[in-house]
């Protein structure tokens, strides 16, 4: 990475608001600081719109619809490929930028833009797959046309965590459908997304196909618009907190939803279990993007034969992980978003402790610079524990022991989320039967990662709403016509 600057690959994004195929200020000249959660230092400002630039945005979006929407899609799924290509052409940039404003590992970051990049290329081939129907009606006096088109202008906000990927997963389906957007980025995280919107711009999307504003009053400025009624369909990945809201706002227009909200994984290890694939699986579900995830592991349940082993190796594997700034070298735990996210790790890991939990390895605080927790593991963790109902969101592995499969099932259900189960065992018929009764969107069978952009992803319960990739990703993104024809 020594070819590449730090203050370079910074220097290299717009730190405008993207309109109408522009980059232009703040209508009040408004900036906002974004900062490196390993240093917590300063890397640059960027425009902070006001809710007048939100309407603008949303003007662009409405005014390029039609054209957008009569593109041929062999054509937006060209644009698609072209944007994918830059990406991987461009990895280790963008990666150093996303590690720079995230912190994830470099490593982690390159994984990402990878992983961004694919959404594209699948939306890319599913453009041209969009279809409809032709049927003789039953009584034979008239015929069925059924065709799919664009909802229509979208509005788009994406997580910090991921700030990259999420942007592909839903920018690349709206894409292919032909509907118009307006994006906002998490504010801890805009660089990402800015310079996404350039690469989109550079492989041919269409002035006002995507419009980016960045803003550190998310509510005020995505309130108006949500409101407004021109736009037809929201998706947003965060909070279920913030989700209920979106859905009440959405409901006053009718608006088409997609929300990909939190998750309380349970991670669960039967006796028959390989236990070398089971610590590496779980490796992988928990410390994932510094445990930043919401698909990450929350609760691992172990099987009381194996319980003392599985527990003795993944702390083993956590307590020798380097942790360090992302951009060193082997450094796997990074620093966590902000201080806020450190305060909230501390305090259920304490609260955990409090009710008769051991720590294992981490459990502390770590001096600064920079917003870090170490990896941790803790057993004999009680069910009333905090963290067993809320998203720890950071490098934290409790372990409890059960005994029969209905205890697992149970206490893996006994959440009013299903994002996703992890599920680690050699019988087939368990694999099989625990799968179906395990509440949950998605199941990792015998692997620590599911997210795969030709796979549907999204959850049940408080979840979430609808589905991100696969064949039913662009769903989201299209309206059914009837057409009847009287013979």
């Amino acid at each position: 990475m020594s070819e590449i600057s730090e203050s370079g690959v910074v220097d290299a994004v717009a730190k405008e608001l993207f309109i109408g195929g522009e980059w232009v200020a703040a209508k009040d000249g408004k900036t906002f600081a974004v900062h490196d959660p390993s240093t917590g230092e300063r890397l640059c400002e960027v425009a902070d719109a006001s809710p007048a630039d939100g309407r603008a945005a949303l003007d662009a979006a409405v005014a390029a619809q039609p054209g957008f929407a009569a593109m041929p899609p062999r054509e937006r799924g060209e644009i698609l490929r072209r944007a994918y290509e830059i990406l991987l052409a461009r990895n280790e940039e963008l990666a150093l930028l996303m590690t720079l404003e995230m912190g994830k590992p470099l490593a982690e970051a390159r994984g990402e833009v990878a992983y961004a990049a694919e959404f594209f290329r699948w939306f890319a081939e599913e453009a041209v797959r969009i279809d409809g129907g032709y049927a003789v009606a039953p009584n034979g006096n008239g015929r069925f046309l059924v065709t799919r088109q664009p909802v229509g202008p979208t509005l788009l906000i994406t997580p910090w965590n991921f700030p990259m990927a999420m942007g592909g997963r839903k920018l690349g389906p709206a894409i292919a459908a032909g509907c118009t957007s307006v994006i906002k980025p998490a504010a801890q995280t805009p660089l990402s997304m800015l310079a996404l919107a350039g690469i989109l711009a550079e492989a041919g999307l269409p002035d006002g196909a995507l419009n980016v504003i960045t803003t550190n009053d998310a509510g005020g400025v995505m309130e108006p618009l949500i409101r407004d009624g021109r736009a037809r369909k929201l998706s947003f990945t965060g909070s279920t907190a913030v989700g209920r809201t979106l859905l009440e706002q959405c409901a006053e227009k009718v608006l088409r939803t997609s929300l990909e909200l939190g998750g309380n994984a349970p991670f669960l290890v039967f006796d028959d279990a390989d236990l070398d694939a089971a610590v590496d699986g779980a490796m992988q579900a928990k410390m994932r993007n510094i445990g930043e995830a919401c698909t990450a592991a929350n609760r691992f349940y172990v099987q009381r034969g194996v319980y003392e082993e599985f527990a003795r190796r993944l702390t083993e594997r956590m307590a020798a992980l380097p942790m360090g700034r992302g951009t060193e070298d082997g450094v796997v735990v990074g620093p966590l978003i902000d201080e806020a996210a450190v305060r909230k790790v501390s305090e259920l890991v304490r609260d955990a402790v409090d009710r008769g939990a051991k720590v294992l390895t981490g459990g502390s605080e770590v001096d600064g610079p920079g917003h870090f927790y170490p990896a941790t593991v803790l057993t004999d963790v009680p069910r009333d524990a905090r963290m067993s109902g809320e998203e720890i969101f950071g490098p934290v592995a409790p372990i409890s022991v059960f005994d029969t499969e209905d205890e697992a099932v149970a206490a893996a259900n006994d959440t009013e989320y299903g994002l996703v189960s992890y599920l680690y065992t050699n019988d087939v018929k368990r694999a099989l039967r625990v799968s179906e009764r395990l509440e949950a969107g998605m199941i990792g069978l015998n692997q620590g990662i599911v997210s795969n952009p030709a796979a549907p992803f999204g959850g049940i319960k408080q979840s979430g709403l609808g589905r991100e990739g696969g064949t039913v990703g662009i769903e989201e993104f299209l309206e059914t016509k009837y057409i009847a024809v009287s013979l």
